[in-house]
């Protein structure tokens, strides 16, 4: 587990059953993608669900769509036209709600899906109509309403190396905040966590970094309860923008300022090339990253030795080894 997580345990992620090779697709089959199965599946305990079979329709089953207005489709069956609204509707209102999916650090969703998918999805104007406009399946629609900071993501998108690495720093991140308010944050507890996080932070939203500093500045003076809630929600939002070369380029010369004195003039050259070489992006974060950790545990660097920013994830999933 990445620095900052006590156990071992396994973080709990929803996924939609198709993905890690359960045979519940409309004719039967799955479409098991292996970097989520097999990769992800090391460090995430799946909690699967296929809202279609879960509803009552079957394997195999009629395919289904979804018709009439974007934010309110209904959805049919393709060929019957039978009405399975209602009935997903309030599947998906309570589904959200029960245990194993109320408590989740993360979704990974089937694109393309009238009920799993996150976007483009088509909305026929009505049956047998070509005109089409796009939004998102309806089980993924409740999901997000009811649980607006939960990381999400469709496999398909995780192919992008920039998209893969930060839903999974968002997902690591919100089950560090699940495990404080797990066990009862105190206030010294906020600041220790805002303290390790402050680079992390940078790394994505400076702006979001100073507004939760100005939050736990100010923890002794507004409702704890208020306090914890806005930290969380101004956390996880600020991990929403991407990280890019430059913002950790900034983020690896303030950590390098901590200990820059006691390097001789050729270690202060070599780090410094690195780090101009990865802002150049001819070389992947990793390299110049690794040299900092060097230093770090070398010269004893206390400060630094405790910021997330330096081990977010599994090394294991190679997110920070490419250009």
């Amino acid at each position: 587990m990445p620095q900052g997580d006590q156990t071992n345990e396994k973080i709990k992620v929803g996924v939609s059953s198709c993905l890690i090779g359960e045979k519940v697709r409309y004719n039967g089959e799955h479409t098991k993608n292996i970097f989520v199965a097999e990769m992800l599946g090391r460090f995430f305990e799946w909690v699967p669900i296929c809202p279609e079979v879960e509803v009552g329709m079957g394997i195999p089953r009629e395919t289904v769509g979804l018709y009439g207005l974007p934010d309110n489709p209904k959805m049919l069956g393709k060929k019957s036209k039978t009405d399975w609204t209602s009935r997903m509707v309030r599947y998906s209102k309570r589904r959200v709600r029960e245990p194993d999916a109320a408590n989740l650090c993360g979704y990974i969703f089937k694109s393309k899906s009238p009920s799993c998918g996150l976007g483009r999805i088509p909305v026929y104007e009505k049956p047998d109509s070509e005109s089409v406009r796009h939004g998102q399946g309806l089980f993924a629609d409740a999901f997000l309403k009811h649980n607006p900071l939960v990381p999400v993501e469709e496999e398909g998108r995780l192919n992008d190396l920039k998209i893969r690495e930060n839903f999974i720093v968002r997902v690591f991140s919100l089950y560090r905040l699940q495990g404080l308010v797990k066990k009862g944050v105190t206030r010294g507890d906020l600041v220790r966590f805002h303290t390790n996080s402050k680079f992390l932070l940078l790394a994505h939203n400076r702006k979001k970094y100073q507004i939760l500093g100005q939050l736990v500045a100010n923890m002794k003076k507004m409702n704890w309860n208020e306090i914890r809630l806005a930290y969380i929600a101004n956390f996880m939002e600020a991990l929403t923008y991407t990280s890019t070369p430059k913002k950790n380029t900034d983020v690896l010369l303030h950590m390098m300022g901590f200990f820059k004195s006691k390097l001789t003039a050729e270690e202060k050259r070599h780090i410094l090339e690195n780090i101009d070489d990865y802002r150049n992006q001819q070389i992947p974060l990793i390299v110049p990253l690794t040299l900092i950790q060097h230093y770090v545990r070398k010269l004893n660097v206390d400060y630094l030795k405790d910021q997330i920013y330096l081990n977010p994830h599994p090394k294991e999933l190679m997110l920070r080894n490419h250009v």
